[in-house]
């Protein structure tokens, strides 16, 4: 298959994924809320009409912070249910060739007893009560990815991402990633001349990160290469949220800052690392950024953008 991506839509087009996948799927026709708000039939219908992808990345999600996801629970579910049933069951109805939807390593169980966890593990428990409605709607979407495959012979795929951060995320203490609001607060202690940050939680959950640029280059990958299998997208670094942390002051050269642990506000899952065997036999020779250039990049693109402010 040529590397050609005019056929293909991407959803969610001026988020973190999506501006990340700008830069390396030249071509593509990306769309956000402004153009069709997903969880609106008509939208949807709309969209496939007017655009008739023969493949589609949908990244579109609604998604935030834990306090978020706990005090919205009914919103992140129908949101993301709306628009992931209908942006599948129109794929089908339009004839997309392809499809392939991102999940979130949060859908996995809590409590599995054996890490990293394996792609078939996905319904094996609950997962954390802390987004589980979030996780379950994301979960629902593998559900149905499977039962098309199933049912119509359709070759359509998910994927389950780490923890993302990279440059152009949203900044809001609700809506943006763990990285991307660890970088904001040394950005404004350092700005504001103050000697420490606090941050959620006690510090021991264990989270994989991968720099969204990479995420953008396996999708990229996927699509080159006609890869049709579901699997775990995840980096092989799993560190404590106080090792993170501890990065991010070192390679921002912040590392007079005290970190201060707020354990009256949740930690969230203590862990949820995934295996990478999958991903290593699909794609063995993938190269991944180090945390310290992926932070710093993001970093200074902050700094750049804020500085103006």
């Amino acid at each position: 298959m040529k590397n050609d991506y005019k056929d293909v839509l991407v959803t969610g087009g001026n988020g973190l994924s999506g501006n990340a996948l700008r830069r390396v799927l030249h071509g593509a026709v990306f769309v956000g809320r402004n153009d069709f708000d997903l969880v609106h039939e008509e939208d949807v219908r709309n969209m496939y009409i007017a655009i008739r992808p023969r493949r589609v990345i949908h990244l579109a999600a609604k998604v935030g912070g834990i306090i978020d996801n706990i005090t919205h629970q009914a919103d992140y579910f129908d949101e993301n249910i709306l628009m992931n049933t209908l942006m599948i069951k129109y794929a089908k109805k339009f004839g997309v060739e392809r499809f392939l939807g991102i999940l979130s390593s949060c859908v996995f169980p809590d409590d599995i007893g054996a890490y990293p966890i394996k792609e078939e593990s996905l319904h094996d428990g609950v997962p954390a009560i802390t987004n589980f409605a979030y996780a379950m709607s994301k979960r629902a979407m593998a559900t149905q990815i499977d039962a098309y495959n199933n049912q119509h012979g359709t070759k359509y795929n998910y994927i389950f991402p780490c923890n993302l951060y990279g440059e152009g995320d949203k900044d809001s203490e609700v809506r943006s990633h763990f990285l991307t609001a660890l970088i904001k607060k040394i950005y404004e202690a350092n700005k504001n001349g103050d000697d420490k940050i606090v941050l959620y939680g006690d510090g021991t959950p264990l989270r994989q990160f991968m720099y969204v640029g990479d995420l953008a280059r396996i999708i990229k990958i996927i699509l080159d290469n006609d890869i049709t299998d579901s699997f775990n997208a995840v980096t092989e670094q799993n560190l404590s949220i106080r090792e993170l942390t501890d990065i991010a002051l070192r390679v921002t050269g912040s590392e007079y800052l005290k970190v201060e642990f707020d354990t009256t506000k949740p930690n969230g899952q203590i862990r949820k690392d995934l295996s990478m065997d999958k991903f290593k036999r699909l794609i063995p020779y993938f190269k991944f950024t180090s945390l310290e250039d992926g932070i710093l990049w993001t970093y200074n693109d902050y700094k750049r953008i804020h500085a103006t402010l």
